[in-house]
């Protein structure tokens, strides 16, 4: 076998070194269902044969958009990318007018859709694109199946046309274009060629502890996106079985049946976990109730590798059997490691749940840079609480006199489709701009300290870093999201969005007299002066001139199909600002 070179590879690398009878393994129809290696390579091969006869030239472009991970989309992703056409992956969230944007501008020319929600959204806007056909992978009456192209491809007197196709693809190649969301305009379609996102597997496989055809993991965070992308690609190199979830919801459900013993999360799903075992404390009484509190205390100030003596370790082994087992039993009792990206983790849940003998080990990286810059590892020291580890190998971090974060690397994305101009903003020489803004300790860890853009100055002229007030304050259950705002005015303020579900049980179980909706609940006074005892809690911990000094309490969950988060959940703050134009007046001009 040749060296990986193409993302193709990677399944071809498994069924010669590592072949595994559940190589990708999806539920339907209540059943878990395994696809080996050898099916996985069968059935991609006759996509690819399909693709061919149905006229699909080297880098066309084909768009998949699916409401979960499944094994289907892997097989359009490599039937796609060994013939030298581009697999453009499209966020199922997004509205139909994206969808039409996304299309249009990649110039699709084929549809994959996993079910009838999509394809609602895709029929709305197809007479607008140049989409030639829609195939879904469920059956859905009036849609082209799926097996349909494989039933085409069944016939092999083509494959040797497949195999020609997958030796002219170069590892310079475009291989995808993944449209980032962005928290304002258009999406910006970010080409990553086959070596960008294979060498970043390549120097990221070390940091993920994977045990050759034992690991089981489940997968459920967007595979459209590249985090989870390049983390399936992992599996695949390493020939581990993966698990798809069923939906986000069901993760619990899904990680007791199959006892994974990793996964890739995001810091709000960490958060919720957490909110549910807080919730469930509520209950306890007596004896229980203090040693569950106990055992929280021990979390809050664990540290990696026994730093805290033998003592504590002593203690903390009593609270893993009596408290923290029951912690890993909901999510299976075999999860040693999870991944997290997208946004900052509170290093308090990354030393609960550490403590717990579920190490989350942090990464940071942008879909521009492949996306992996820097990962923890628990073994060999590579993990310190509060940093997004250390740089991979042949990624090179610079910080520029500014404090921005500079990445240079083979996994640096060949630039914006269609939008030089773009490009050449964010790059100086070989360097990528993140607009992310960090720091390199002695012992070369990486920490994130804000966004450059996000940095403001108020009229004083202090400078906030509004990041760092928003983790601290989204630590408390009473708050789901939070935004602070205050360029060029007198002080800094906050736009608080309540967790009206944990709000209302707060509410019920005080016997307070508020009215179950969001309205009523943003406008009590009593859901005010709780929220701000959280404010001043979190205020003892920054400067006078950052403290949160006002705040107003939102009447709306923020969500993706509410528009002010992006389908990675990061706040759309310009959106924010414009929806709430009138509360911003309120705190800053009250009538």
């Amino acid at each position: 076998m040749t060296e990986i070179k193409r993302l193709f590879d990677f399944p071809y690398y498994q069924l010669e070194h590592k072949p595994n009878d559940a190589a990708l393994v999806t539920k339907y129809d209540g059943k878990w269902v395994k696809t080996s290696t050898q099916e996985y390579l069968d059935k991609a091969n006759a996509l690819s044969r399909a693709l061919l006869k149905l006229g699909v030239k080297k880098n066309d472009k084909i768009a998949v958009i699916s409401t979960t991970n499944r094994t289907e989309w892997n097989i359009v992703d490599i039937g796609v990318l060994q013939l030298g056409a581009q697999n453009i992956p499209i966020y199922p969230t997004i509205s139909p007018e994206d969808y039409e944007y996304v299309i249009n501008h990649s110039e699709s020319i084929y549809c994959f859709v996993s079910d009838e929600e999509v394809l609602e959204k895709v029929n709305k806007i197809k007479a607008n694109t140049g989409i030639k056909e829609v195939y879904s992978f469920d059956h859905i009456e009036g849609c082209k199946h799926y097996s349909e192209l494989l039933e085409l491809g069944e016939d092999t007197s083509n494959q040797d046309e497949v195999e020609n196709r997958k030796n002219e693809v170069t590892s310079d190649d475009l291989a995808t274009i993944i449209y980032t969301s962005g928290t304002t305009g258009k999406p910006k379609g970010v080409m990553l060629t086959h070596w960008n996102i294979t060498s970043n597997v390549l120097d990221s496989a070390a940091r993920v502890p994977l045990r050759t055809g034992e690991t089981k993991v489940l997968s459920f965070l967007p595979i459209c996106h590249v985090f989870e992308r390049v983390l399936i690609y992992i599996y695949q190199h390493a020939g581990t079985s993966i698990y798809f979830a069923e939906a986000i919801d069901k993760i619990g459900d899904n990680a007791k049946e199959i006892k994974p013993n990793m996964m890739s999360v995001v810091p709000r799903l960490l958060e919720k976990v957490y909110d549910k075992i807080m919730d469930k404390a509520e209950d306890l009484t007596g004896i229980k109730k203090s040693l569950f509190y106990w055992a929280l205390s021990l979390g809050e100030i664990w540290e990696p590798y026994g730093k805290n003596g033998a003592w504590y370790e002593f203690k903390l082994k009593i609270a893993n059997k009596l408290i923290f087992s029951k912690w890993r039993a909901a999510l299976g009792g075999e999860l040693y490691t999870m991944v997290s990206g997208s946004a900052a983790l509170s290093p308090r849940l990354a030393r609960i749940f550490g403590a717990a003998g579920m190490h989350v080990m942090e990464g940071y990286g942008l879909t521009e840079t492949s996306p992996v810059v820097s990962v923890g590892r628990y073994a060999d020291n590579m993990y310190k609480v509060g940093t997004v580890g250390i740089p991979i190998p042949n990624v090179e971090v610079k910080i520029a006199d500014d404090g921005e974060i500079l990445i240079k690397g083979p996994n640096v994305m060949k630039g914006y489709y269609k939008d030089p101009e773009k490009t050449a903003s964010v790059m100086t020489e070989d360097y990528f701009h993140t607009g992310d803004k960090g720091e390199v300790d002695a012992d070369g860890f990486l920490k994130i300290t804000g966004r450059k853009k996000e940095m403001f100055k108020t009229s004083g002229g202090k400078y906030i870093i509004p990041t760092l007030l928003e983790n601290q304050l989204k630590q408390s259950r009473f708050i789901e999201q939070v935004m602070v705002i205050g360029e060029g005015e007198k002080m800094p303020a906050a736009l608080i969005q309540p967790n009206f579900e944990f709000v209302y049980e707060w509410i019920e179980r005080k016997n307070h007299d508020v009215e179950n909706s969001f309205e009523a609940i943003s406008k009590s006074e009593i859901v005010q002066k709780r929220i701000q005892k959280e404010v001043n809690k979190c205020n003892q911990k920054f400067g006078k001139w950052e403290q949160i000094k006002k705040f107003e309490i939102t009447p709306e969950e923020w969500s993706i199909d509410g528009g002010q988060l992006t389908p990675t959940m990061k706040m759309k703050r310009d959106v924010i600002k414009k929806m709430y134009t009138d509360l911003i007046e309120h705190i800053y001009r009250p009538k």
